[in-house]
């Protein structure tokens, strides 16, 4: 999945934080669904707007960060 096709940010929609392309939801809220135990249809049921692969690409987008934290942090202890 190229979560890219569904998140983006933008400095004027919701201070920069990534969202799902033409919504004002953000990455954070789902993934603080997903976190409290909601299961995605939960999600999915909150906000009708969105669909699965929204709220897989928003994981997906969670998931790139993380990696390319680590590896700076990697290169940083080096």
């Amino acid at each position: 999945m190229n979560w890219r096709d569904h998140i983006h940010s933008n400095p004027d929609i919701l201070g920069g934080k990534p969202v799902v392309r033409g919504t004002r939801i953000s990455v954070e809220l789902i993934l603080e669904y997903l976190a409290e135990g909601a299961p995605v249809g939960e999600v999915l049921d909150g906000y009708p707007s969105l669909k699965e692969a929204d709220v897989l690409a928003a994981i997906a987008f969670s998931h790139d960060l993380l990696v390319k934290e680590a590896s700076a942090a990697s290169r940083e202890a080096a």
